[in-house]
């Protein structure tokens, strides 16, 4: 596949689901790509990307940045909190605020610094162990939380468990951030972004399928 054959996709899947493609924001999960993958989607005029780790980030976007200086990036792995201060120096989104510890952290630095990313509480939909993630039950308690502490919570973001049905857990998502008064839902990727348009995805993280296989 392509970026262009992707947002050929989004906009069909739109289209089905009466939705304007216009409110979905395609994400190029750029982690671990070669530079030349990565720049060559920039060349196409592509400007929103998503990176795993912060020290990954840091190293690859200051220089497109002075290139291209609308170049917009979402930090969608999980956050240690000692690199939460770089996150939010490089990012413009964070997807992945799943514990209290974490809010907290982001919280005292938005105080120091007077600026945050917009945030997504990622919520752990089929409760896996293995897996960080607010559980669905707790979910409205700690938006709650993070907005007595001045956060700008935006949305929710879910990674699906490998082996059951996706549009189970996006209905969930979409159910939930009804209910907490959130606007926006990160789900969907590759393999099931399709799916995820039509239960409201307003971001998808989409990566092999722009850039092909991680090398």
């Amino acid at each position: 596949m392509s970026l262009i054959e992707v947002q050929s996709r989004i906009k069909k899947a739109a289209l089905k689901a009466d939705r304007n493609s216009d409110e979905i924001k395609l994400i190029a999960v750029s982690k671990k790509q070669p530079n030349d993958r990565v720049e060559s989607v920039v060349d196409q005029g592509h400007r929103i990307f998503g990176e795993n780790r912060v020290q990954e980030a840091m190293q690859k976007w200051p220089s497109h940045r002075k290139k291209y200086s609308d170049i917009e990036i979402h930090i969608i792995g999980h956050l240690q909190t000692n690199k939460a201060r770089q996150a939010m120096k490089i990012a413009q989104f964070i997807h992945s605020v799943d514990r209290s510890k974490l809010a907290q952290t982001l919280a005292k630095l938005a105080q120091e610094t007077g600026n945050c990313p917009d945030l997504f509480i990622q919520v752990n939909t089929g409760e896996e162990p293995q897996k960080t993630g607010i559980f669905p039950t707790e979910t409205t308690k700690f938006v709650t939380s993070c907005r007595q502490m001045d956060l700008p919570v935006c949305g929710l973001m879910c990674i699906p468990p490998i082996n059951e049905e996706p549009a189970l857990h996006f209905a969930l998502l979409k159910k939930l951030a009804e209910r907490t008064g959130l606007t926006y839902l990160s789900m969907g990727m590759s393999e099931d972004f399709e799916t995820a348009i039509r239960f409201g995805a307003t971001h998808v993280r989409i990566g092999s399928a722009i850039f092909g296989p991680r090398e």
